[in-house]
């Protein structure tokens, strides 16, 4: 539901601010204990508010989600992806540089080490929502999810009620209802479908769960 909102919601973007460029931005952390996954995450987005308020923060309205995966060693690796809306000068006299990025973001987090920051420019010709997919994924890969049970469970605790996706700037009010209930991104009906090699579930408000339809 996600990717679909924001599959009708930037081309009206595109069509408002035709001469503002697109960024995808990658910021990372050291791993951290799964354990401690929480607290990183809120360090995280909280990193990444004070990012917005720099003088040199480049974008007029951005998208943010949160992945975590699992290190080789055990410990999450929670990063945060964005896309960014930039106006055109952004690649003349306002261009922000990978290691000034580096520098900005590790200001922002308040790290003692320069972390793995990565920004790339989606070319001209190609739309914004070639990158809806990267952006608006889903929050952990289905391989750490099995490899470890406990691992899986303890996650699963840690990102309970945490929100995946944030919206920004001018492009808050175009995709308001990317931030929304979990119920409401199953639509209104309870009810659902059963295709060949496919489960079904529908959400029960009164369980707060979802169940499998039949």
């Amino acid at each position: 539901m996600w990717k679909a909102k924001a599959y009708q919601a930037l081309p009206k973007v595109t069509k408002d601010f035709p001469k503002h460029r697109w960024l995808f931005l990658t910021l990372t952390v050291k791993n951290c204990p799964v354990e401690e996954l929480r607290s990183t995450l809120t360090h995280l987005n909280k990193s990444f508010v004070r990012l917005t308020k720099l003088k040199d923060w480049p974008a007029d309205g951005w998208i943010k989600s949160v992945e975590v995966t699992r290190g080789r060693d055990g410990n999450a690796h929670p990063h945060l992806h964005a896309l960014l809306m930039v106006p055109a000068s952004y690649f003349g006299a306002a261009y922000v540089s990978q290691d000034r990025w580096v520098e900005m973001w590790r200001s922002s987090a308040r790290l003692d080490y320069n972390p793995q920051t990565h920004i790339k420019a989606i070319a001209k010709h190609h739309n914004p929502t070639s990158i809806v997919p990267e952006i608006l994924k889903y929050q952990v890969k289905e391989s750490d999810l099995v490899a470890n049970r406990e691992w899986f469970l303890e996650l699963t605790k840690q990102l309970h009620k945490t929100r995946a996706v944030a919206v920004g700037g001018v492009l808050r009010g175009y995709m308001k209802e990317l931030e929304c209930e979990p119920e409401d991104l199953v639509g209104n009906t309870n009810e659902g479908e059963v295709d060949e090699g496919h489960l079904y579930f529908g959400w029960r408000r009164k369980q707060k769960k979802y169940k499998l339809v039949n």
